[in-house]
């Protein structure tokens, strides 16, 4: 089989997953290979695959890649799948994508009882491919949506990343940029570097650099200055949990840039697709926050460590952004403003 994506898809015979390993970028270009549910979980815990659309996608297709070597037995093989996609959901608790795509992979096995184990396997790939496929549509909605509030010239600023490699095609929050330049429509971006996995500065400028658009990286504790500045007319980051609210759970260090945000009177906006929006959970406050491994603080990047051994580190890898300083959350299906629990629900009438 051809390429899905070119970050994430299954191997000429089906039966492996191939990734775009991101932990290497911008500097390198290699694919792993996965065949087993370990393989997968690390994949995820390491981010190697990353970005919570991405994740979605990634999901679909690790569960049709495993679910070729399940047992035959469909009381067997039914309990082999869920337990496969309990583990796999339980790699990164807080993208709400990881858990959606699963669930409905789960679905598909749940909804023929009768089906035998083979004869689930092209409904299985199919549903993969929807998945795939609406994201793609999604990315392009969620890009003319965001598009349609930027001028020419205008400066817009973004945190972590949410383009090509972390969703299907285009992105989220960096989409409409390039949607525009393909347009022939010129902005300046400053991606903040985001300490401590330096997804910005690695990724975001990676592929605004790429894409022909004019970008600016800086450090996470510039953006006050650059604002300042009045270098930035909007902030656009994505998400990867909205709660029913609209409180947004993204990568550390989003809330602050909102609150500079607000400071500064610049409109600050979340991207992302219907799929990341979770009725279900009421407030940020019960969104579960992923901590991650202290040494990415201590070590990771450097040649020798920077800080005292054996230093206390809290490392959460993401924040909740309060939905009172987000000016929209912009879906493929438009722009959701305040009142969030009307604009939100109003996604899934």
């Amino acid at each position: 089989m051809q390429n899905i994506i070119d970050h994430v898809h299954l191997s000429a015979d089906e039966r492996r997953l191939v990734i775009l390993d991101q932990r290497r970028l911008p500097l390198h270009r290699e694919y792993l290979v996965l065949a087993t549910a370990d393989q997968m979980y690390d994949a995820v815990k390491s981010l190697a695959v990353r970005g919570a659309p991405a994740i979605g996608i990634f999901a679909g297709f690790a569960m049709y890649v495993l679910a070729q070597g399940m047992p035959d037995s469909r009381p067997q093989f039914d309990a082999a799948f869920h337990k496969a996609a309990d583990y796999l959901n339980s790699s990164r608790p807080t993208a709400v994508n990881l858990n959606w795509a699963l669930q409905r992979m789960k679905r598909v096995v749940d909804a023929a009882p009768a089906c035998a184990a083979a004869q689930l396997l092209p409904r299985l790939k199919a549903e993969a491919q929807a998945i795939l496929d609406e994201d793609i549509a999604m990315c392009r909605a969620i890009s003319e949506h965001g598009l349609a509030l930027l001028r020419d010239g205008d400066g817009i600023l973004t945190h972590c990343n949410a383009g090509p490699i972390a969703t299907s095609r285009y992105g989220t929050a960096i989409g409409p940029m390039i949607l525009g330049a393909q347009q022939g429509r010129h902005f300046r971006v400053f991606a903040d570097e985001t300490r401590p996995l330096l997804q910005g500065a690695r990724l975001t400028s990676w592929e605004l650099q790429n894409a022909g658009i004019d970008v600016t990286l800086i450090c996470d504790n510039m953006a006050s200055i650059v604002m300042k500045n009045g270098w930035v007319q909007y902030c656009f980051t994505g998400c990867d949990r909205v709660a029913a609210n609209g409180d947004t759970a993204n990568k550390i260090g989003t809330s602050g840039v909102a609150i500079l945000a607000k400071h500064y009177g610049i409109p600050f906006y979340i991207l992302g697709p219907s799929s990341t929006v979770d009725l279900n959970c009421p407030t940020g406050a019960d969104i579960v926050i992923e901590e991650r491994d202290g040494d990415e603080i201590r070590e990771k990047w450097y040649a020798e460590p920077m800080a005292p051994e054996g230093v206390k580190c809290y490392n959460p890898a993401f924040d909740v952004t309060d939905h009172a300083l987000i000016a929209g959350i912009i879906t493929e299906k438009g722009i959701c403003r305040p009142p969030y629990t009307e604009s939100l629900r109003a996604l899934f009438d």
